[in-house]
């Protein structure tokens, strides 16, 4: 089987051919290999393959060659050394989280995380004596101050979700490596093609591969990203041992997803500014927060680390939840969802749906009031998508 991308080819190339190990049978498109088991030419083939001491595959649960290809490609887009694909987002972050710590260590993150990250960190891993402490992501004293001799990693998303707060990847992993530590990026709402949290200091990076990647509203996917040595030591072994594998068939059609990326993101992005600068002073909107805006609270550092904007938008409706839900319920072409980075444009009240089970005052510490809503834009037409928002808003 052979490989028809090169290291020198331009990404979106590689987006397309990357990892590809065509099959003797001349496929075009990637062989999808369902199977769960292999089998092996003699008992001492098994023996060996089962010592790493001879290539090949052995069960799917630990790698598959349609698994491999996806991790591949999303190792050659990222700049990373290795990558192992799991079967959620969140399957990623914990894995990768979880990989890192024993009993007795201590984690530090930003408080703006998505709903379910936050839990990882502050309900999950205390359980097993590992301590958190949450911080004010932006403000580079707070992670200094929050560091202690057991500290053992960070984590953050930036932008975060829902807020779009950005925290300077270069500055805390400085800290982070300082003292001792790892700094682990949830980077979905930047993408790989906005943002390299790797080369910007960071030693992981994780992914929800259901959001862009995907792009279509198919499948659940995620993928871990570092060097090997990372992926080795602190990643592979919980996976094979726990399980939270990726489907051969979701990888595959992530594999599609990949090779549209680019053109989808573009578009999308392009859109999301067009939709933010037409309607950043609308008078039904306390607010709008859109990386691509100069008036973001942290426009200068947006120059400096992401080379785009965004496909999210954060909208403060006046009139606080009655506000946001008669503006949700106006609208007719954008659906109501919380899922995020699909060709479909989509939008939810993140107070009452991923982050609902924080208190009030948690939520306005991560910036969520009760008027907020987060918009994914999607793939429609800019001017049926503006109509659409601007009409809704006559109904706040």
């Amino acid at each position: 089987m052979t490989s028809s991308s090169a290291p020198d080819h331009h990404l979106e190339t590689r987006l397309v051919h990357e990892g590809h190990q065509r099959t003797p049978l001349g496929e075009t498109s990637e062989a999808l290999f369902l199977t769960q088991g292999f089998i092996y030419e003699s008992a001492e083939s098994a023996e060996r393959r089962f010592l790493n001491e001879e290539p090949g595959y052995s069960y799917s649960r630990f790698s598959n060659p349609t698994v491999d290809a996806f991790e591949q490609r999303m190792a050659s887009l990222e700049g990373a050394e290795a990558a192992r694909a799991t079967a959620s987002g969140m399957a990623a972050v914990t894995a990768a989280m979880v990989g890192q710590v024993q009993a007795g260590d201590h984690v530090v993150a930003a408080r703006a995380l998505f709903g379910s990250c936050r839990w990882v960190v502050e309900d999950f891993l205390p359980r097993f004596g590992v301590g958190c402490t949450l911080v004010d992501g932006p403000d580079l004293n707070r992670w200094r101050e929050a560091v202690r001799p057991e500290t053992k990693a960070f984590l953050l998303e930036t932008p975060s979700n829902p807020s779009l707060e950005i925290i300077d990847i270069a500055g805390v992993a400085a800290i982070a490596h300082e003292a001792g530590a790892t700094l682990t990026v949830d980077n979905v709402f930047a993408t790989p093609l906005f943002q390299r949290p790797l080369a910007l200091g960071a030693d992981c990076v994780v992914y929800s591969a259901t959001k862009h990647i995907d792009g279509q509203g198919r499948c659940l996917g995620g993928v871990i990203l570092a060097s090997t040595e990372f992926i080795e030591t602190k990643v592979q072994q919980f996976l094979r041992m726990t399980g939270p594998s990726l489907s051969p068939f979701n990888a595959w059609v992530l594999l599609k997803g990949l090779e549209t990326l680019p053109l989808r993101v573009e578009r999308q992005t392009a859109t999301a500014t067009h939709l933010a600068d037409s309607l950043h002073d609308h008078p039904k909107l306390r607010r709008l927060t859109y990386p691509g805006r100069p008036e973001h609270p942290q426009a200068e550092l947006i120059r400096r680390q992401m080379s785009g904007a965004s496909t999210m938008i954060a909208l403060d409706v006046r009139g606080g939840k009655e506000g946001a839900f008669r503006f949700l319920n106006a609208l007719r072409l954008i659906r109501i969802s919380n899922n995020l980075g699909d060709a479909k444009s989509l939008v939810t009240h993140p107070a009452t749906t991923t982050h609902q089970r924080f208190t009030p005052e948690q939520r306005g510490e991560m910036g969520i009031s009760d008027g907020l809503v987060r918009l994914s834009v999607g793939l429609e037409h800019r001017d049926d998508l503006l109509a659409d928002i601007a009409g809704a808003l006559t109904q706040v």
